[in-house]
């Protein structure tokens, strides 16, 4: 349901995109006070949460306590709208300004953290674009979606522990390749990726053996975050048979600091993309609002826009796969993430990975500086961003998340 937005004391211009419409949490600290707590993004600053909550509703307090947002998520939908609540009626009651200033920090003073514990990791496959372009590549002549791919959502399980913060360099990866010559090397990857998307942050888990139904996706979901999952082309396309990613993807996921409630993503709400086979009915999203979403990403290269991915246009939506993910039983934990695997459009400017910017290499990217690329050079920087619409011609902020490529470490011997 979409809610009218309210206008905050601290003056911020209308369509900020952390405005109070979005409210996202993160977990910051400063030169003064180095011990990393929970906050909540408004304008150009940031609320210190556990020391708003600890001074005005101290029943909540041991929800934020930080040192990250891991009992926040774990406390469940009531308390996410208690505290949700009590923060907009803070910035947006000028009678709480001076109790609240002393809680508020600069953003420019303050130090971003991974925002949570990440419990497990799984990547989907859901753009049927993204699916299809590369279909295309890997399988010319043939169908380039595979017979299960309109009737389940495709993924794989990844590794929680590396996924890093935003900011966090990425050291290319070494590993296992197959020359065009068929000659097997091992060495630095020279077909390193980027793939833009968002990702699912999961707050209360679920029992081992029970499903999680479609409906239950806001009781179990907590929020939405950026996800660059970093991907070694050559790598992965020499191990990925019959298994799937392994290690082209496994060295490193970055995520951006701030996640936005789902609450706050009412107006964004979409249905998706027509279905044009049945779905079996745990999958079946017909009989309750759809959980499509109006998300616009931008990706940077060095600065340079290359890409404007829509997240509307995704087949599967963020309630499909949680419902598949449970299908079989699997139990869900607090800190769970699950990503929508790489956003693409129809356009060729909406491509979110470089695999399909240079169609695998062979058209290269030309940017505004005069250089090119087909896949991602030693000191290249990426940075991703997004928005979303808000009630009443608000905007939704997402914040950024950015990595730059160092060089491959010497390989083992």
């Amino acid at each position: 349901m979409t809610t009218a937005s309210a206008t905050s004391w601290l003056d911020l211009p209308a369509d900020h995109p952390f405005g109070v419409a979005t409210l996202p949490y993160g977990v910051f600290s400063t030169a003064s006070d180095p011990g990393p707590r929970v906050g909540v993004a408004i304008g150009e600053m940031i609320l210190d949460l556990a020391a708003a909550v600890g001074q005005l509703a101290p029943p909540l307090a041991a929800a934020v306590a930080g040192p990250s947002l891991d009992t926040l998520l774990a406390a469940g939908p009531q308390a996410w709208s208690q505290v949700r609540a009590l923060v907009t009626a803070w910035l947006t009651d000028a009678t709480f300004s001076e109790r609240l200033g002393q809680h508020l920090v600069p953003a420019r003073d303050a130090v971003l953290h991974l925002p949570f514990t990440v419990a497990d990791y799984v990547d989907f496959y859901a753009s049927e674009q993204h699916a299809t372009n590369l279909g295309k590549m890997f399988r010319p002549g043939q169908d380039p979606l595979t017979p299960n791919w309109k009737h389940l959502p495709i993924g794989y399980h990844g590794r929680a522990g590396t996924i890093v913060g935003s900011g966090t360099d990425i050291v290319r990866p070494c590993g296992q390749r197959r020359g065009t010559d068929g000659e097997i090397t091992f060495g630095p990857s020279a077909r390193l990726d980027i793939e833009a998307e968002l990702g699912f942050v999961v707050g209360t888990g679920s029992r081992l053996g029970r499903p999680v139904d479609i409906d239950r996706f806001p009781e179990h979901v907590f929020g939405v975050c950026l996800v660059n999952d970093w991907s070694a082309r050559d790598i992965q396309a020499w191990e990925y048979v019959p298994l799937g990613p392994f290690l082209g993807k496994s060295f490193a996921t970055s995520i951006s600091p701030w996640v936005v409630p789902l609450a706050a993503l009412g107006a964004a709400r979409v249905t998706p993309p027509a279905r044009t086979v049945p779905l079996l009915p745990y999958l079946d999203d017909a009989r309750t609002p759809p959980w499509g979403l109006d998300v616009r990403l931008e990706v940077r290269l060095n600065g340079h826009v290359v890409s404007r991915p829509m997240f509307d246009g995704m087949y599967w939506t963020g309630a499909q796969m949680l419902a598949h993910l449970t299908a079989n039983g699997a139990s869900l934990r607090t800190g769970d993430l699950y990503a929508s695997g790489t956003i693409s459009g129809a356009r060729p400017d909406q491509r979110g990975s470089l695999i399909e910017l240079s169609w695998g290499g062979a058209e290269p990217l030309r940017l505004p500086d005069g250089t090119t690329r087909t896949f991602l050079e030693d000191g290249d920087e990426v940075v991703i961003s997004a928005s979303a619409p808000g009630p009443d011609g608000t905007v939704i902020g997402f914040g950024e998340v950015r990595g730059r490529i160092l060089p491959a470490t010497e390989p083992p011997r």
